[in-house]
Order: structure tokens, then sequence, then C-alpha cells
């Protein structure tokens, strides 16, 4: 399995890291992607890749709550390591209107930038999205280009977002614990659209699986996914392995 979303690099794993990923090799994953958050994330993302070198890959951008007036210098952070080194992807970006509508238009200003980047770079983009489907839809509107591929990550929109994400060939639903919550939507949303384009993640220590909710996530419990997974498309584990880890491989190019 491959976790296609986790903050492994984050404080909450300063005491116990190499256990965590012990555990996660153990669970079964193969391979664990790290989005960045903004630039006092990078130095522990970068130094937690070099340090598990055969499981952590790193990405680059800025999310959305990062978006504050400092926005340009911070993306003229992420300019420069993206021209620095290779990254698997531009990632977390997006935008997030829960907390705070303040810096909207910033949001979208930022977003469209690091889209254009992912194009120019052939890089695929992790998409943050909370309570912002229409307005991210209007930015993708504005720039959407045929090489823009990408993860909608913790997919958690209605069945017609679900619709649109999938009318752009190159994008994918990233899936988490929240599946396997006792009211979420997702599982008949996902019934109706199949496995073809669903990502495993974790987004680890956020968005912990029944048994575990209330709890650090990590990514080993990506097997409680997998297993939800299964049942809601009733196939077998090995089937939602196979589907998800070779969709991972084809959008990062692992």
């Amino acid at each position: 399995m491959i976790d296609t979303h986790s903050h492994i690099y984050l404080e909450a794993f300063d005491q116990d890291r190499s256990e965590t990923i012990a555990r996660a090799k153990n669970a079964g994953v193969t391979r664990i992607l790290l989005p960045n958050i903004d630039a006092s994330s990078i130095d522990d993302m970068i130094s937690c890749e070099s340090n598990f070198p055969d499981i952590c890959s790193a990405m680059m951008g800025l999310h959305p709550t990062s978006v504050k007036a400092d926005y340009k210098e911070q993306l003229a952070i992420v300019e420069q390591w993206l021209g620095k080194r290779n990254f698997v992807g531009i990632g977390e970006i997006g935008m997030d209107l829960y907390w705070d509508k303040t810096f909207i238009e910033e949001q979208k200003v930022v977003l469209s930038q690091q889209l254009k980047w992912a194009c120019e770079m052939d890089l695929p983009v992790v998409i943050h999205t909370r309570n912002a489907f229409p307005e991210i839809f209007e930015v993708f509107n504005q720039v959407y280009d045929s090489r823009l591929r990408g993860v909608f990550h913790s997919f958690s929109g209605t069945m017609e977002d679900a619709r649109r994400i999938l009318e752009m060939p190159g994008f994918y639903l990233g899936i988490n614990g929240v599946v396997t919550f006792k009211n979420s939507t997702l599982p008949s949303i996902l019934e109706q659209i199949g496995i073809g384009r669903i990502l495993l993640e974790t987004d680890a220590p956020y968005l912990t699986p029944v048994p575990y909710r209330g709890k650090r996530n990590e990514p080993a419990y990506l097997s409680f996914t997998r297993d939800k997974l299964a049942e809601v498309f009733k196939i077998t584990l090995a089937e939602v392995e196979k589907i998800t880890s070779l969709n991972a491989e084809t959008l990062f190019k692992l």
C-alpha cells in the first residue's frame, strides 16, 4: 500500500518516528508521501525524507491555511525549492474557507500560481479543499490545462463534486479514515463511482480511522481504510492494494 498523504515529519511523531515507520512497513505500507505546509515545515519534512529515503518522498507547496498577507514571500520560497531539487508533487495546495475567509482572493492567486508551476514542471498536484469546492472549480476553470493532473486529497465532497473532478482525466480522489466514520456519506458516493481513480492516504496525524478515532493517526492505520474500501467495492483486500498502488505509482511517477 502507498500512503499518498502523511505529515509524519510533524512534532506529533518526534518521540517515535522510527517506530512509526517500522509499524507502517509491518502493515504493508511501501511508500509514504509527505506534503509540505509552508516555509516553517520544510526543514522537518526534508529531514524526515533524508532519514528514511527508502520509504519517504517529499512534495513542495503552500497550504491554503498558511496563505496570509505575506503570501508572496511564502510563494517565493516554494518556487526556490522547486528549482533546487526534485519533488514527487506540488502540495499541499488548494483552498480552505472553513476557519477563515479573510484571504480568499489571495488563496485563489496562490492556488492558480502553483497549478501553473505544476503544468510547467510536469508535476502532480495535491489539492486540499475545505468548504471551497465552488471556489476551487472557479480557479480550475481559469487555468486548466490538459497537462494538469493530481489528487483531491481527503475527498469529502458531493457526488456532483466527485463527477466534476473525475471529468478531468488526470485526477484522482484521495480517501482516508473519514470513510470509516459512522455517519460518513463517502461509502455511498464511492460505490457509485468505483475504485478506478482512488488513492489511499492517512493524513496522519489527523483523521484517524475507526477503531482508533480520537487518537493520533499513523501510516500503519492505512489498512483500516483499505478494509473499508474492500467492503464498499465488494472486492478483495489484495485488489484494493493493487489498484490504489498502481494509481499512486502512475500519478506520482514512483
